[in-house]
């Protein structure tokens, strides 16, 4: 079995961790917040996981170095938005070699770069992969079926992280498109938030499926311009991802925007939610993105107006219900007159 140091104590992290060991590996956790330290470690309990205890043979610690040392993974469990801080912290322990799996999902807003570009940035010589897919921490710490992408350019390297995490209710697939899988995990975080803000609007299953499906249109032209594969956001991390964050109660996103569309302003909905809502975070750097490969995407330009510039959500769904007339599929050809 294999030795696994997990660094970041929130709920997904923290899940993880615990499926970890459940498998036999040996798992320890880290955490920035030394009184986040002493609450795992006394109580066993993540407070946003109830039902779900820490095995005391899993070790939580606020030392880096410790959770790093003679590890045969780290798995990076950081919000998005810390993941830059915290690799640069990382550099001093790390060995060459080193197999990093990111689980976090996000765009840096300053640079445009995806979480793995930058952790590449901040740690040459390290071996990053991802690991994405539909799998809300709440489900995956009771053991309910779940699966999930490990994404590596070496296909021995995506086997190994399949291998680590893989069990009888976490199933996990391989494939190199690893810019695809972030994308897709970053994007649609923004579209969950569109598809929340529908909800306290009080619009229906009709207007749900439309911004799932002309969501994961807008996320595959801006990935597939970038790079990424069709096959990935037709996949686990890109329609997979988009529909089990726009339709769970689990989506922080999706609790974001629905106390926006009740008329919530950012930073009250985001207070009540109570944890990180990384869509707020990748919206600007997706809009930037959308600009930069010139690829048309109107529901994050809405979504922006909304979080940004003091649109309602009402008004938003008017500006997209009132748009130019459009193709669904301008790959498509019609029969001649």
């Amino acid at each position: 079995m294999a030795s696994i140091g997990v660094i970041g104590a929130g709920t997904w992290g923290t899940a993880l961790a615990v499926l970890l060991h459940g498998k036999g590996h040996q798992t320890e956790i880290w955490s920035a917040i030394r009184k986040e330290v002493e609450g795992l470690s006394s109580a066993r309990i993540h407070p946003n996981l109830p039902e779900l205890r820490i095995p005391d043979e899993i070790g939580v610690t606020a030392e880096l170095g410790e959770v790093m040392k003679d590890k045969d993974l780290l798995v990076l469990a950081v919000p998005s938005v810390f993941v830059r801080e915290t690799a640069r912290k990382m550099r001093s322990y790390l060995k060459k070699g080193q197999i990093i799996t990111n689980v976090a999902k996000g765009i840096e807003e300053s640079t445009l770069m995806t979480l793995s570009q930058l952790i590449e940035e901040e740690l040459p010589g390290a071996e990053i992969t991802v690991l994405s897919g539909p799998s809300h921490a709440e489900e995956v710490s009771k053991g309910l079926p779940t699966t999930c992408v490990a994404g590596a350019r070496k296909r021995h390297v995506a086997e190994f992280v399949q291998s680590i995490f893989m069990n009888q209710t976490f199933r996990v697939y391989t494939s190199p498109d690893v810019l695809g899988i972030e994308l897709g995990g970053a994007l649609k975080n923004v579209i969950a938030l569109a598809a929340g803000m529908a909800d306290g609007l009080g619009y229906g299953d009709n207007t749900k499926a439309a911004l799932i499906t002309r969501g994961i249109a807008e996320i595959s032209r801006l990935g597939m311009e970038m790079g990424g594969k069709l096959e990935t956001f037709a996949g686990l991390t890109g329609i997979g991802d988009l529909i089990v964050t726009c339709a769970s109660m689990h989506s922080r996103n999706r609790r974001a925007g629905i106390l926006i569309g009740r008329g919530c302003a950012m930073e009250e909905a985001m207070a009540e939610v109570k944890m990180v809502v990384e869509g707020v975070y990748s919206a600007k750097a997706a809009l930037a993105l959308s600009r930069k490969h010139h690829v048309s995407m109107p529901i994050v330009e809405q979504v922006n107006e909304i979080l940004f510039n003091g649109r309602s959500a009402k008004e938003a769904v008017s500006e997209l219900m009132l748009r130019d007339k459009k193709i669904e599929n301008s790959g498509l050809e019609w029969e001649e007159a």
